[in-house]
């Protein structure tokens, strides 16, 4: 397929159109599907497993701050607003290593009480892939632009797929079904906050000068997966020859230049900056977005991406939602230090 018909298709591939539905239909979750034969590249995962999960779960590490190139003269998806490619300069900041872990967020919960946007509004967006049949005959509402979106009730970050899942077995994956104001909540907590859109994509270039990936411009150096993304034909079939084809748990696959786990792929990650396609190509400093807006920026893509669909698995790719949205790709991370004016 060639390079413009996969941005075509990227354009409509859905990441920015899930919105919540006042009416859900009852959605009993269906099994999960089982794990892909296929084993994913042991030699790039194996590094995750050098430090235990414990020690990790709040660690940060230090993005250098300095000038880099944000955005891109070759965008993937013009009308994301991927260009121009243009110089900016963040002040030094510290990022968490790896993205909000359902046990992280479940620590936040037990410790404050707080309740989700998606608990309160009783529902969230599941992709139709992970679940049963019999819930998709059931649910009479689903995303025009993107019918493998699918608003399942009881669906949050305790029950990923609705009522009678759990995240008892996946409390190191990421937490899902959390909107932009649950994550800031949970940053605020530990005095963090989200990274503005600059500081996402300089941690995300670790260190490299316009390269596609965190890694650098072949999506899978000498065969090896670095990133949870979807193999085979989308929405239809995942291969998994990553080794997953859902979440996958955190640190999984190797890390970037500065030591950030899954900066691409597995999920979404909000942002605080207000969604703009227009962008200045003169040099900034510490830039923050627009002052207001109806949508907030997401970064990174998730494991539902592919090329011929969704190509934001690259640094200068970029998304959005409105600020209320969760579905079962989006997560998060938290940032702290830095200047944000």
């Amino acid at each position: 397929q060639s390079e413009s018909a996969a941005a075509s298709k990227a354009a409509g591939c859905g990441c920015g159109n899930p919105e919540r539905a006042a009416v859900v239909e009852n959605a009993e979750p269906g099994p999960v599907p089982a794990e892909p034969a296929v084993k994913y590249s042991r030699g790039a995962n194996g590094r995750a497993l050098l430090y235990p999960l414990p020690y990790l779960y709040f660690m940060m590490v230090l993005v250098p701050g300095g000038a880099f190139l944000m955005g891109t003269d070759d965008p993937g998806i013009p009308a994301d607003g991927e260009s121009p490619q243009r110089l900016v300069y963040v002040d030094s900041f510290y990022m968490d290593t790896h993205e909000v872990t359902n046990r992280q967020f479940q620590m936040f919960v037990n410790a404050t009480g707080y309740v989700t946007e998606a608990e309160k509004f009783g529902d969230s967006f599941v992709f139709e892939g992970i679940l049963s049949d019999k819930v998709k005959k059931e649910i009479t509402q689903a995303v025009a632009a993107a019918p493998w979106w699918l608003p399942v009730k009881g669906a949050n970050w305790k029950h990923p797929e609705g009522l009678g899942s759990s995240i008892t077995d996946r409390l190191d994956h990421p937490v899902l079904h959390v909107s932009w104001t649950d994550a800031r909540t949970y940053c605020s907590w530990l005095d963090k906050r989200l990274p503005t859109e600059a500081e996402w994509e300089c941690a995300c270039r670790g260190g490299l000068k316009d390269r596609l990936y965190p890694w650098g411009n072949k999506l899978n150096p000498k065969g090896k997966h670095y990133a949870n993304l979807w193999q085979g034909d989308f929405p239809n079939y995942n291969t998994g020859e990553d080794g997953f084809v859902k979440t996958s748990p955190v640190m999984s696959f190797p890390p970037n230049g500065f030591g950030l786990y899954d900066i691409v792929g597995n999920v979404w990650e909000w942002t605080s900056d207000w969604w703009t396609v227009h962008h200045s190509a003169e040099n900034q400093s510490n830039p923050t977005g627009p002052q207001s807006g109806n949508d907030k920026v997401k970064k990174g893509g998730s494991y539902m991406c592919h090329k011929s669909y969704c190509y934001r698995y690259r640094c200068a790719a970029r998304s959005q939602n409105t600020p209320d949205s969760s579905a079962s790709n989006l997560g998060f991370r938290c940032v702290s230090g830095g200047t944000v004016t």
